[in-house]
C-alpha cells in the first residue's frame, strides 16, 4: 500500500495498523527518497529544494516519529536503518539540494543513535554509490552521462558512470544495498550503531587510477 512519507497522519495510521495486524515491530527501514532536478545550487527552484527536503529529510523524521514509540513500548530494542548516499558524505556537483538532504539523513542517524542507545535500539545508515535502478537508468540521466547524446541508453552512460567508482563497475545492484540492510537489521550487527555504512565501489576513495576503458577513450 503506497503511503506518502510527507503525510504524517496517514503514515502513522499505516504503521499503527501494521503493528496491530502483525503484533510487533522490530526493524524500521526509511528508504523513501527522490532526486528532482539537476542544476547549480543557485538555479534550483524553491519548489525543487523544498520537495527534496520534505521527502528526503522530513519524510525520514516522520517515519521515525511514526515507528520509534512502538519500539520503545515493546522494550526489546530494535534496528533502524536510514538510506543515505555517498552524496550525504561528500560534495556532488549540481545536486546541492540532494546533497543537503542526504547530509541531513546522516545527521538524523547520528543524533537518533545517541538518543536511542540506552533503549538498545540501534540506528545506522546505508550510503550507496549509483544503484542500478530507474533513479539513474532513465532517458534524462543517460543523456547527461553520455555527454548530451540524443536518445542515449544506459549502455552509452556506462563509461562515465564507471569513472565515478574505484572498482571497475558503473554501479552497484539493488541486492548489494539489500544485503547491507539485512546485516544492519540482524543480530550479526548487534553492537553496530551510529555508523554510516558505505556501499560505494570505492567512490569515496580519495585516489583512483584511471580505468582502462577511460584510458582507451
Amino acid at each position: 500500500e503506497p503511503v506518502d512519507v510527507r503525510d504524517f497522519v496517514t503514515l502513522k495510521a499505516f504503521v499503527d495498523r501494521g503493528v496491530a495486524e502483525l503484533g510487533r515491530l522490530d526493524v524500521v527501514v526509511a528508504n523513501a527518497g527522490t532526486i528532482n532536478g539537476i542544476a547549480p545550487m543557485w538555479e534550483i527552484t524553491e519548489l525543487q529544494f523544498q520537495d527534496q527536503l520534505d521527502i528526503n529529510i522530513t519524510g525520514v523524521w516522520k517515519t521515525i516519529k511514526s515507528t520509534v514509540p512502538h519500539l520503545l513500548r515493546q522494550g526489546d530494542g530494535g534496528s533502524i536503518i536510514l538510506t543515505g548516499s555517498v552524496s550525504g558524505l561528500a560534495a556532488e556537483l549540481h545536486l546541492g539540494h540532494y546533497v543537503a538532504s542526504k547530509h541531513g539523513v546522516n545527521g538524523i542517524m547520528r543524533a537518533l543513535a545517541a538518543e536511542l542507545a540506552p533503549h538498545r535500539i540501534r540506528v545506522n545508515s546505508v550510503n550507496p554509490t549509483n544503484v542500478n535502478t530507474p533513479m539513474i537508468d532513465n532517458d534524462f540521466l543517460n543523456g547527461i552521462f553520455a555527454g548530451g547524446k540524443i536518445d542515449a541508453t544506459q549502455h552509452d552512460a556506462l563509461p562515465a558512470l564507471q569513472e565515478m567508482n574505484a572498482l571497475p563497475i558503473p554501479f552497484v545492484e539493488p541486492r548489494d544495498i539489500s544485503n547491507a540492510v539485512l546485516y544492519l537489521a540482524s543480530a550479526a550487527s548487534r553492537y553496530v550503531t551510529g555508523t554510516a555504512v558505505v556501499v560505494d565501489g570505492g567512490a569515496m576513495s580519495p585516489f583512483k587510477l584511471p580505468h582502462e576503458a577511460a584510458i582507451r577513450n
